[in-house]
C-alpha cells in the first residue's frame, strides 16, 4: 500500500513539473501528457528492476568506480604525448567507456566472490536477531520447520533462495504422483509461512552458476551470507559441515528432544504390529520412538506395560528393546 502511495504520488509531481516545463513551452496540456508518460516509464522500469538484488547493484557500481578510475589513470598518462586536442577528446570518451563497460560486467559475474575483494567486512542488518538461515528443499517439504520456527527454537531470517523455489517447483510439477504431491505440500507450506507474520522469511532473488547442483549452491550462497542451513538431509549436512558452514538439521533436533529412557525402567505402551522376529512385538511412544518387546505377540493392539532392556542409537533414531515385566 506504501508503494502503491509512492507510484501515484510520483505520477502527479511528474505532471505538474510537465505542465510547469509546458507553460514556458507554451503547451501546458501537452507538458503534463509528456510528465505522466516519464513518470509511467519510471514505474515500469523500477517494477522491471524489482529482482535486482543489492549485492548486484552495489557490484555493479563497484565495477563502474573501478573502470573509470582506470580510464582516467590512462588517459593521463596518454595525455603526456604530443597529440592533437582532438584526438585526446576521442579516447578519452573511448577509453572512459571501455572501462567502464569492462569493470561493470566483471564486477557483475564476479559478484559472488565481492567479499574477497574486500577482505573481512561483511554488511548484515542489524535488526535480523541471530543471522540468516537458509531452507533447503528437504526442510520446507517436511514441514515441522513452521512449528520450531514459533516456539523460538530457531532465531533469525529465514531465507529460501530463488534456485531452492525453483526445485521445489519442478517437483510440483513431476509426473511421479508421490513427488508432485510432495513438491505441492511444500509450496503450501511456503505460501504458509509467507503469510504468518509471526515468521520472517525472505526469498533471496540472485541465482548461482547454473552448472552447478542445488546444494552447491545452497553451500556457496551460505559462505557468502555466513548463514546456516536448516535441512533434513543427512548428506547435504556432512558436505556443509566439512566446509565450516553450521547446519541445523530438522532430524537430529527431534531425536534430541525424544523421552530418554533407561535400562530397567517400566513403561506402558501399547503395541500395534509385529516384529521382524517371530515371538516381536512392536509400538511407539508419544513422541514416536520404536519400541521392540520380546515375547508379546500375542498381546497386539492392546496395553500392557514392559521393562527397558536396552536402548538402541540409530542415524534415523533411537530404537528401545524391551520384555514383558
Amino acid at each position: 500500500m506504501t508503494l502503491l502511495f509512492i507510484r501515484l504520488f510520483f505520477l502527479i509531481i511528474s505532471a505538474i513539473v510537465g505542465h510547469y516545463i509546458g507553460t514556458i513551452l507554451s503547451h501546458p496540456l501537452l507538458g503534463i501528457e509528456i510528465g505522466l508518460l516519464c513518470g509511467l516509464l519510471l514505474i515500469f522500469i523500477e517494477q522491471r528492476l524489482k529482482r535486482v538484488s543489492v549485492r548486484g547493484l552495489s557490484s555493479m557500481v563497484f565495477g563502474l568506480l573501478l573502470g573509470v578510475f582506470m580510464a582516467k589513470l590512462i588517459t593521463d598518462i596518454l595525455s603526456l604525448l604530443p597529440l592533437g586536442v582532438f584526438v585526446q577528446s576521442v579516447y578519452k570518451v573511448v577509453l572512459t567507456l571501455m572501462f567502464s563497460y569492462l569493470g561493470t560486467v566483471m564486477a557483475l559475474r564476479g559478484k559472488d566472490e565481492f567479499n574477497i575483494i574486500i577482505p573481512y567486512v561483511r554488511f548484515r542488518r542489524q535488526d535480523i536477531k541471530d543471522g540468516v538461515i537458509l531452507l533447503d528443499t528437504s526442510s520446507i517439504i517436511d514441514g515441522r520447520i513452521i512449528d520450531i520456527y514459533k516456539v523460538n527454537f530457531l532465531a533469525g531470517r529465514l531465507v529460501v533462495p530463488r534456485f531452492v523455489l525453483h526445485e521445489l517447483q519442478t517437483i510440483s510439477d513431476s509426473a511421479d504422483d508421490v513427488k508432485r504431491y510432495r513438491g505441492r505440500r511444500g509450496m503450501e507450506l511456503l505460501r504458509i509461512m509467507q503469510n504468518d507474520p509471526k515468521i520472517d522469511i525472505h526469498i533471496h532473488e540472485d541465482d548461482m552458476p547454473l552448472d552447478q547442483s542445488v546444494d552447491t549452491k545452497l553451500v556457496e550462497l551460505a559462505k557468502i551470507m555466513d548463514a546456516r542451513i536448516c535441512t533434513t538431509d543427512f548428506n547435504l549436512a556432512r558436505v556443509a559441515s566439512l566446509q565450516g558452514i553450521l547446519t541445523l538439521n530438522v532430524h537430529e533436533l527431534i531425536n534430541a528432544v525424544k523421552t530418554v529412557v533407561f535400562p530397567g525402567e517400566e513403561l506402558e505402551v501399547k503395541l500395534t504390529k509385529e516384529g521382524k522376529e517371530p515371538s516381536q512385538a512392536v509400538g511407539y511412544l508419544d513422541d514416536g520412538t520404536m519400541i521392540v518387546v520380546s515375547g508379546a505377540r500375542q498381546y497386539i493392539g492392546q496395553m500392557i506395560n514392559v521393562k527397558v532392556t536396552s536402548v538402541l542409537q540409530t542415524q534415523s533414531g533411537k530404537m528401545i528393546f524391551a520384555g514383558l515385566e
